[in-house]
């Protein structure tokens, strides 16, 4: 029985480590210091940027809106897609920290889900680039 015990236990200690791991993964508000860490590979080009905007608009539109302002008609319920246009970004705004949100989602709750399993690492770069045009205007 005690044998039993100590497995259940070795289990339980071994999925919560786990679970702390994913969350840590998660990106907080207030960006993150491996986002900060991580270079564009991708020049910013008309090119990747028309190619962001595609992406943006088969992945992000329906909850960030078409003009990316957060006002997307698919949003989670009782959630407020940022506005992508503007000066202030809560996850950080280092091409970098951008790519990780994009990538990695946003925990704990992820509302935002991670795009890793549809997008390339060079897709969400493009999108990157893309973004950044928009703050530009």
């Amino acid at each position: 029985m005690r044998l039993v015990s100590n497995r259940v236990m070795s289990v339980f200690v071994l999925a919560l480590i786990a679970l702390v791991a994913v969350s840590a993964g998660a990106q907080s508000t207030g960006g993150s210091a491996e986002g900060k860490k991580l270079k564009n590979p991708v020049a910013s080009s008309p090119e990747s940027i028309k190619a962001g905007a595609a992406l943006y608009g088969k992945y992000c539109k329906f909850c960030h809106g078409a003009d990316a302002k957060g006002n997307g008609p698919m949003a989670p319920k009782d959630t407020h897609p940022p506005d992508l246009t503007d000066a202030k970004w809560d996850h950080g705004s280092t091409d970098g920290e951008i790519f990780l949100v994009i990538k990695e989602g946003i925990g704990p709750k992820f509302d935002m889900k991670g795009l890793k399993s549809k997008m390339t690492d060079k897709e969400i770069w493009n999108v990157v680039n893309y973004l950044h045009s928009l703050q530009a205007k």
